[in-house]
């Protein structure tokens, strides 16, 4: 019979006061089941506990990167000692008020009952009041001397280090704290932190009707920030078109260079000195080149100009936001109301990694915690997914704007709950949709971790498709073609994303292996709007005649200039 998570946490909690190894704190004696006033109120003791602050600047969108770099160091040689702490559980909860009193009533009630139902009743309980605790923790996550212990409760949902298994514990104390990747992929504790900060804006809600009346300073203030977050985007996309103008007339000069060069080089004549020989045959043919070249200069040099005026007035236009920001009120960090409804928001995404069906219980516990090492969502090995997406999907992150593609990594939100599900929370910023990041989530303690992030992936690409093709998205590009065969062909009900994310999923894990599990017409629309590297395109051609008439496909809408 497999133990209990009530018996997990009673392995904590002597109901005998004389015995009972948290009493020696006097977190679960028998006058402290009674009395919580003053439970949690930091002791003098509790300022010795591990604190940290560090964390670095959150990672700015860079056009030029193409890949996710490789995973060095997953985890680190030695564990580190922070849930060795005896005061652990007392620090986590210590100094939220009522909210802490709460959780502990209520826990200490839920592990005294012996009645099912009673039970059932009392696990909801805790289950709303951990969300409370977390309320109240969420706005200290951007402060300083910020509790190791608190810090963990958050990333990791690690209550009681007591529910670890030793081989848990010391997994958990392997893991790399700090994001040293320079991606954007973020634990719940560092999110809270730069939302907190206003380094990252809130997530996107249905609209709330603004107040009438004249705006505030900090309101005049953060519509600046607004357009300035919109600008910016101009701002990279113009000089991303700038920079590509420059490479092309650096190529087309040099290639200029060389042929003139050619041009003007003559062999002496025998016999004739110091007269040299008239043009070569292959030197004639060099004029129709030099002169190609000089007009595909010329009309480079009316794009360059074109994206410097483009580049030069972006420019101007943020400096000068940038000045009224500066002159206006400043704004170090988020609101209480925007870190509010962060919190409500990251609540309702932790209900939707789970499902209606699934464990919402929020504390960690080795009850339902069965990952191994490399498939729990720890940062580094969520990156090895991502970039494991990404040599099957090469377009996975791209926007293509202006004809111009763009690689845009979104944000990454780890949530620590035992769901299954990854989802994007919002494509882009409504503010910027050209370098904006999207946002995704993905749960730390999924069955496969590999399908939670082909989910999250999987809707992001349907999300961009839907908002790039607009009023359209029913009749024109992938979504278009997707809807025409799910409703119009196979009159199938329900929501046509679903199937879109599951028939992606066989995509990447079997169709990019040869394996042929997709009907024939979705598998042509996904080879055309989700392609495959070529490298990979050629090894499936040898493997299946399905695949070589693709190919041939492929090659037919290249010589019709239809691809």
């Amino acid at each position: 019979m497999s133990t209990s998570i009530e018996d997990l946490l009673a392995s904590v909690i002597d109901e005998s006061p004389a015995k009972s190894p948290a009493s020696e704190d006097g977190l679960f004696s028998s006058h402290a089941a009674n009395s919580f006033e003053n439970m949690f109120i930091e002791e003098e003791g509790e300022k010795n506990a591990i604190r940290t602050d560090k964390g670095g600047p959150v990672p700015e969108v860079d056009l030029s990167v193409k890949a996710f770099k490789p995973i060095e160091k997953a985890f680190l040689d030695t564990p580190a000692n922070y849930f060795d702490d005896s005061a652990y559980y007392k620090t986590a909860i210590a100094g939220e008020g009522q909210a802490s009193n709460r959780l502990h009533a209520v826990l200490s009630k839920y592990l005294a009952c012996q009645d099912i139902k009673d039970k059932m009743v009392f696990r909801q309980q805790v289950i709303m009041a951990y969300w409370e605790v977390v309320r109240s923790i969420a706005p200290k996550a951007s402060g300083k001397n910020f509790p190791m212990p608190k810090r963990m409760l958050l990333r990791f949902s690690v209550l009681l280090p007591s529910l670890f298994r030793p081989e848990h514990r010391e997994l958990f104390s392997k893991t790399i704290l700090e994001n040293n990747t320079n991606e954007p992929v973020f634990y719940l504790d560092e999110w809270f932190k730069y939302i907190g900060q206003g380094k990252i804006k809130p997530s996107t809600t249905d609209e709330v009707r603004q107040k009438r009346g004249p705006a505030t300073p900090e309101q005049e203030a953060m519509h600046l920030q607004q357009l300035q977050s919109k600008n910016s985007g101009r701002l990279q996309t113009s000089e991303n078109a700038l920079n590509m103008a420059e490479n092309q007339r650096n190529s087309l000069e040099g290639d200029l260079r060389n042929k003139v060069d050619e041009l003007c080089r003559h062999e002496a004549m025998s016999g004739l000195e110091p007269h040299r020989q008239s043009y070569t045959e292959s030197q004639r043919k060099l004029f129709a080149e030099i002169t190609n070249l000089l007009h595909q200069l010329s009309k480079n040099d009316k794009e360059l100009s074109r994206a410097l005026d483009e580049f030069q007035d972006a420019k101007n236009v943020y400096q000068s936001v940038e000045e009224k920001i500066a002159e206006g009120p400043e704004i170090s960090s988020a609101n209480s109301e925007d870190l509010d409804q962060e919190f409500e928001t990251v609540r309702q995404m932790a209900k939707m990694t789970c499902g209606r069906q699934g464990n919402q219980f929020p504390i960690f516990t080795r009850d339902f915690f069965h990952c191994m090492p490399q498939a729990t969502g720890f940062r580094e090995n969520v990156l090895q997914t991502l970039a494991w997406v990404e040599s099957i999907d090469p377009n996975a992150f791209v926007r293509i704007h202006k004809n111009t593609p763009n690689r845009i990594v979104p944000f990454v939100v780890l949530l620590p709950t035992y769901g299954d599900f990854g989802f994007c929370w919002e494509p882009f910023d409504r503010y910027n949709r050209v370098t904006s990041r999207g946002r995704i989530v993905v749960p730390m303690y999924p069955r496969d971790l590999k399908i939670a992030v082909l989910m999250a992936v999987a809707d992001l690409r349907w999300q961009v498709a839907k908002e790039k093709a607009s009023f359209y998205w029913m009749e024109e590009g992938l979504t278009g073609q997707y809807y025409e065969w799910i409703i119009e062909k196979q009159k199938l009900k329900g929501d046509i994303k679903q199937y879109f994310i599951q028939d992606y999923i066989l995509w990447m894990t079997k169709e990019s292996e040869g394996v042929q599990r997709l009907d024939k017409e979705v598998r042509g629309i996904f080879w055309r709007n989700l392609p495959f590297p070529q490298a990979l395109k050629e090894d499936l051609r040898t493997r299946s005649l399905v695949y070589d008439e693709l190919c041939k496909k492929d090659a037919n809408r290249a010589m019709s200039d239809g691809y």
